[in-house]
């Protein structure tokens, strides 16, 4: 059964190699059956979330996961994190999410939602452009 100290070591594991993620040593704790979802999609199977795990370090210049708080209850796990993403023309972003996983009995994960602001967060390290979409958002929503 995954424990919070466990999940904490594997997710430091994963994101914290050299700027590569790698998903090796943790996909054998996600259910055949695993429901992701996050911002961008939603993936049901394990075959397609290795492809997605996958897909995400090709791309992946470097990537970064830093687990500000953990908390555990039953078969309920939360994180709070903060992602640093490099990209080509633009400087590191840094992405503030929480991710919540369910453990089924086996103690394996059967769901993840994963929560944060992609756009808003990326949009803020653009000059002028974050403070813009900022000011929109206000405008329109706040």
């Amino acid at each position: 059964m995954l424990s919070k100290e466990m999940i904490l070591d594997l997710w430091t594991k994963t994101y914290n190699t050299e700027g590569k993620p790698d998903w090796s040593h943790i996909l054998p704790y996600y259910d055949n059956d695993i429901c992701f979802r996050d911002t961008i999609q939603e993936i049901h199977g394990i075959a397609d979330f290795t492809a997605m795990t996958e897909r995400l370090t090709k791309r992946s210049k470097d990537l970064k996961m830093k687990i500000v708080n953990a908390v555990m209850e039953d078969n309920l796990i939360f994180m709070e994190w903060e992602m640093t993403l490099s990209f080509k023309k633009y400087p590191s972003s840094v992405l503030y999410g929480s991710s919540r996983l369910t453990l089924n009995k086996e103690g394996k994960i059967i769901e993840q939602r994963d929560y944060y602001d992609l756009w808003g967060d990326i949009f803020d390290n653009i000059p002028r452009f974050g403070k813009a979409y900022r000011g929109f958002l206000k405008r329109k929503f706040g």
